[in-house]
């Protein structure tokens, strides 16, 4: 029990330095390269921080724990925006681009129901459904390499026309790669010290693997964004914040369960149905945050309904 608590604090420093290297590494290639921030959070940065989603479901799905599959998905999507976007907004607001409130949020929201609908047309999601969700992906990705080209212009009216002075950066280009990279690695080793010995403590205590999957192990897998958005969020590149956020969320119902799918098929149990409402409240919320007043921000007060809304979610969990 001791180790394993040594190991978690171990893990955690493991994420803080991780996620400070991929901010830091990944900000300077799209300051470079003129790519749009995020763009960077929706793909590089989100796929890195979700590794240990991808990890624990595939090993889940091959070991014959389905709960725990499907649970650590969307668990960890849950988490994401209600506990890390939370904390990040509570911290310091994070401000909306026209092509995060128009494509990215509403793409997430239909992403959630078509993930939904798979799960629970015949309680079981195929190699057939799995393909399914890959192909989805790849034609996210491909938006992404689109908007990638034709963001800033997208974009233009969000831009204030006095230029901001950046302190810019003199590293060669290789050596934000390898801050990249470096901090990819962190994170993995982080999330598997933090999330391994989490589990061990949780089945000392007597958690169902219900609990586990969608509190500890989401909780867990999901401390690489949390780190990440956080640190993102404080350094001011609100892009990185919430595209981490979003790319996670997609990346864990498209990639992640299609992938786990097509190694073994998962069966979904309907009990993860109320888990799954949430899901979409929290999404849908995201949705009405972005055009309400103050469209172009979610400011702290969303920042704290979201916690709430998390706290009372978790609490549940327990006694209904």
């Amino acid at each position: 029990m001791i180790l394993s608590l040594i190991l978690i604090i171990l893990g955690f420093i493991f994420l803080i330095k991780g996620a400070d290297f991929l901010v830091d590494g990944s900000s300077n290639i799209a300051e470079k390269f003129h790519i749009p921030e995020i763009i960077i959070g929706l793909t590089i940065v989100s796929i890195g921080t979700s590794m240990p989603e991808l990890f624990i479901s595939i090993t889940s799905a091959i070991n014959g724990y389905p709960d725990m599959s499907i649970g650590n998905v969307i668990g960890s999507s849950i988490s994401n925006l209600l506990l890390i976007l939370g904390i990040s907004t509570i911290i310091k607001p994070i401000k909306f681009k026209r092509e995060t409130r128009l494509i990215e949020i509403p793409l997430c929201l239909f992403i959630s129901i078509i993930f939904i609908v798979i799960c629970n047309i015949e309680q079981n999601v195929t190699r057939t459904d799995g393909i399914i969700l890959i192909f989805i992906f790849i034609l996210f990705i491909i938006y992404t390499i689109v908007m990638s080209f034709k963001g800033e212009k997208f974009d233009k009216e969000d831009y204030i026309t006095v230029e901001e002075q950046k302190n810019t950066n003199k590293w060669s280009t290789l050596k934000d790669i390898i801050f990249i990279v470096l901090g990819l690695v962190a994170l993995k080793i982080g999330g598997d010290l933090t999330v391994d010995n989490s589990v061990n403590i949780a089945k000392t205590l007597g958690l169902s693997e219900k609990i586990i999957s969608i509190t500890i192990l989401a909780i867990g897998t999901s401390l690489p964004e949390l780190v990440t958005s956080v640190s993102a969020s404080i350094k001011g590149e609100s892009d990185i914040a919430i595209g981490n956020i979003l790319g996670s969320n997609i990346f864990n119902m498209l990639l992640v369960i299609g992938t786990s799918s097509l190694i073994k098929p998962i069966t979904y149990n309907a009990i993860y149905n109320k888990d799954m409402i949430i899901l979409l409240v929290a999404t849908s919320l995201l949705t009405l945050f972005s055009i309400l007043p103050q469209k172009n921000e979610m400011n702290r007060t969303n920042g704290v309904i979201y916690c709430i809304i998390y706290i009372v979610y978790v609490t549940s969990l327990f006694y209904i």
